[in-house]
């Protein structure tokens, strides 16, 4: 186990390093001046300079980028182009906001799919089963964004229930910290828990109506929910947590659209306000972040799969 932590991570490595360039010349190759923007339309030439040596970008950009890479190894993330601000003080301040919206999303959807299919696969064809399906079906093709302004219209507008934009901070209370997530977070697990309810329920089917150890269960005498949880939930779980390791990403940056339609303090609006204004250092570390959260995500999978099945050999792989 230990061997497969020490593999992943050390392949991790140089493809964070690969993101952290690729992001670096996508802002290089923006159009316009952060400089000019940060002076001001009306600032004169000498103003202008002035603020882009400031900045450090009057150096060349590798070595503005290998400079930002020992800063960050050091812990020393530098500064907000815009709001001067140290860039471990802003991350300190929204990264709360962004990863409760990741984790209550990522166990509402999947304490949505799991009841769901289990019940839906009990009886494909059945009439749950068709209402699942269509249903889930349906909510798949609505985007996050149109279903989170439809959840604002319901449950803030016409009911009243709940607020619209703004972030509680669990400090002043927990239930107004929840009321102010609460939105938003189903607006991104309502369709992934479609999904993850779709994928599992068509797994244990198969399993179900397929799998040689499903008719040896029914000639022991076993039960037909104690064989859909016992044995074949075991078997589609293997298929349920790639695609769960495979969706941690796109979770995250959904958050992005997310914290923007209900004006969440997050990182995925920092990381937005950061591309409008070419602020290098917010933006990097960023999507420095949700690229090292889905490739640890993709870690975990792995070990979890040495954990449900040891006989997965992973050295000779």
């Amino acid at each position: 186990m230990l061997r497969l932590i020490a593999r992943r991570v050390l392949v991790a490595i140089p493809l964070l390093l690969a993101i952290s360039v690729l992001v670096f010349v996508l802002l290089e190759a923006m159009p316009g001046d952060p400089a000019r923007n940060q002076a001001g339309m009306d600032a004169t030439e000498e103003e202008v300079e002035a603020v882009r040596r400031s900045m450090g970008l009057d150096r060349p950009a590798y070595e503005r980028y290998f400079s930002w890479l020992f800063g960050a190894l050091t812990g020393d993330l530098g500064r907000s182009s815009v709001s001067g601000l140290p860039v471990a003080q802003l991350l300190a301040e929204r990264s709360p906001v962004t990863f409760e919206l990741v984790f209550l999303a990522f166990v509402i959807s999947l304490g949505i799919a799991l009841p769901v299919a289990m019940l839906a696969a009990r009886k494909p064809g059945g009439v749950f089963d068709r209402i699942v399906m269509v249903g889930a079906m349906t909510l798949l093709a609505v985007p996050n964004y149109v279903l989170a302004l439809l959840l604002v219209i319901v449950f803030a507008v016409t009911l009243r229930m709940l607020p619209s934009i703004g972030f509680t901070p669990i400090e002043m209370g927990l239930w107004l910290n929840l009321q102010s997530v609460i939105l938003p977070t189903l607006a991104m697990a309502i369709p992934l828990g479609c999904f993850y309810a779709r994928f599992l329920r068509g797994d244990l089917v198969e399993q179900m109506n397929s799998a040689d150890y499903v008719d040896t269960a029914r000639a022991k005498g076993l039960g037909p929910w104690r064989i859909l949880w016992q044995h074949a939930f075991r078997n589609s779980s293997f298929g349920l947590l790639t695609i769960v390791g495979l969706n941690v990403g796109a979770l995250v940056g959904g958050t992005v659209i997310i914290e923007q339609i209900f004006a969440m303090p997050g990182l995925g609006q920092l990381m937005l306000q950061g591309v409008g204004a070419r602020d290098t250092a917010v933006v990097q570390i960023c999507v420095f972040i949700f690229a090292a959260v889905a490739v640890f995500a993709n870690l975990f999978v792995d070990v979890m799969y040495a954990v449900l099945d040891p006989r997965i050999r992973y050295g000779g792989r």
